[in-house]
């Protein structure tokens, strides 16, 4: 009995001294861990923003030549994308009233600036949101040992809206200069000054259109009168995944023939911003929108792209990536004929809730802004989900477009008040029925109803000469959640707009697809 006692003993003791070893090698490798780690940048948004770049603002370099030493193509971008990053880092700072990572692209004595503004700020419960959507870079020095660098940063533009609490007190767009000096440190490029030399507000630049026009509140193209009469469309096996892998332009192609033949000349397509890539346009999508451009042409269709489907956090903070998201895809096609409009947005309004109606319309109306710069030859406008949303940025966009599905007998009105307060052609960009009634909704409207509804509303239409785009040409057999949810008799409502259904069959509703 004794031995068996000495046995567990010996056998608790061996255990204790195993764990204690173990907790021993435990915390000497965390202490070494934590000393290597002393020269690295490691405040969380440093690593966000190392991991992933956040921050797109369009960037040009003037005059990178320097008489002493030549700069290296390498360090130009580690200096380009350091600057960058102090900018977002020190936007974020502002906007949070936070100093996290300030200290990883500003020097010490250009940190006391930042902190003393953050310390002020956050007592008077001010919060400066604000971005940069371009700079203008010259090399100015570049010192002999490689460790400091003297730009000047011309006409930087840059948008601020300031809070106090909740409300803003105040929104605008500047236009500055800045002289900026990086030093070298521990093998990052950090601020060490940065003076603005020059601030000055923003003029706006206004092209004329070239390929669409709007003259005296009617479109023309290649200067004739312009008349929608249009679809929403989605492929009927590929509903809002029109680009993704079972893209087929021959199914496109002849869906095409179906809606030139019933009399349209329009259609409207969808681009989602993260299935398109975001910030970097994945080049194989933009590919085949081009296709399906290209092919509109042959088929002499006009089509609205409407950008930005799926898309919705609207912080200033995004708008970088949103930007150069927009010159990818809008750049491109600044020329093609087959474009008739850009949709910046479909039904932004429904956002105003979660994001805040401030954030949203002054996103849009900086993207307006950047689309017209990328290209002067088409139209813009919004795709609002209601009547009483669309004189919003009225005078920024070019045509004004909004969607309707109330009741039929109250769309007269409501299309007579916007007409009489709006100068600017008016499209109804959304409308139509679903041919819904069935199990999930048992009191829904038939199909003789829906075609009876597309007869009445095809004869408004004509009688005010009313540019349209119904939803949409199919059924569909399957609906995402992310468009209306997961509840099944949303689903099966959404489903059942089509004039053609889900066997391919023409519904009662195709004869009343076009006004003539």
């Amino acid at each position: 009995m004794i031995s068996w006692n000495k046995n567990i003993y010996r056998s608790l003791i061996i255990i204790s001294f195993i764990g204690v070893v173990i907790l021993v090698l435990f915390g000497i490798s965390q202490a070494l861990s934590y000393l290597n780690t002393g020269a690295d940048r490691t405040s969380m948004l440093h690593v966000a923003v190392q991991k992933e770049r956040v921050y797109f603002p369009k960037i040009e370099w003037v005059d990178t030549i320097n008489p002493g030493r030549p700069m290296e193509k390498q360090t130009l971008l580690e200096i380009e994308q350091d600057y960058l990053n102090a900018w977002y880092i020190r936007n974020a700072a502002y906007q949070t009233n936070k100093i996290e990572g300030v200290e990883d692209y500003y020097t010490q004595s250009a940190r006391i600036n930042i902190n003393t503004a953050v310390r002020h700020n956050k007592k008077e419960k001010i919060a400066i949101h604000s971005t940069t959507t371009a700079h203008n870079i010259d090399l100015d020095f570049y010192s002999a040992d490689g460790q400091l660098v003297v730009l000047t940063d011309n006409d930087v533009k840059e948008y601020q809206r300031v809070y106090q609490g909740d409300k803003m007190l105040l929104e605008t767009k500047l236009q500055s200069d800045y002289q900026v000096m990086l030093l070298l440190e521990d093998g990052f490029w950090r601020i060490r000054h940065m003076v603005k030399e020059k601030n000055s507000l923003q003029e706006e630049v206004t092209k004329t259109n070239g390929l669409a026009q709007v003259i005296d509140d009617k479109i023309y193209i290649d200067g004739e009168g312009y008349q929608i009469k249009g679809i929403n469309y989605y492929p009927q096996k590929t509903p809002w995944d029109m680009f993704g892998d079972d893209f087929n332009i021959d199914i496109i192609a002849q869906d095409f023939d179906i809606i030139t033949t019933a009399g349209l000349n329009t259609i409207r397509i969808f681009v989602p911003y993260e299935f398109f890539g975001k910030a970097k346009v994945d080049s194989q999508k933009l590919q085949k929108l081009e296709q399906v451009l290209d092919m509109a042409a042959v088929k002499n269709l006009k089509v609205v792209v409407t950008l930005f489907d799926f898309y919705g956090d609207y912080s200033v903070l995004d708008w970088t990536l949103t930007h150069r998201h927009a010159e990818q895809i809008v750049k491109p096609f600044a020329n093609h004929k087959a474009i008739l409009a850009w949709d910046i947005k479909n039904e932004p309004n429904l956002d105003f809730n979660t994001r805040k109606k401030e954030n949203v319309l002054a996103w849009l109306k900086e993207m307006i802004y950047q689309v017209k710069q990328f290209d002067t030859n088409h139209l813009v406008t919004i795709g609002w989900s209601d009547v009483e949303s669309a004189s919003l940025l009225k005078d920024e966009v070019d045509i004004v477009s909004y969607h309707y599905y109330q009741d039929i007998t109250t769309f007269t009105d409501a299309y007579t008040l916007l007409s009489s307060t709006i100068d600017k052609p008016l499209v109804l960009q959304e409308f139509g029925l679903s041919s819904s009634k069935g199990l999930w909704s048992p009191f829904g409207p038939s199909e003789k109803e829906q075609a009876a509804y597309y007869k009445n509303f095809q004869q408004l239409i004509k009688q005010e000469n009313i540019h349209y785009l119904s939803w949409t040409l199919y059924d569909f057999e399957k609906v995402p959640s992310s468009v209306v949810g997961k509840l099944p008799w949303r689903k099966h409502k959404q489903k059942h707009f089509g004039f053609i259904d889900h066997k391919g069959n023409k519904k009662p509703a195709f004869e009343f697809i076009s006004k003539e």
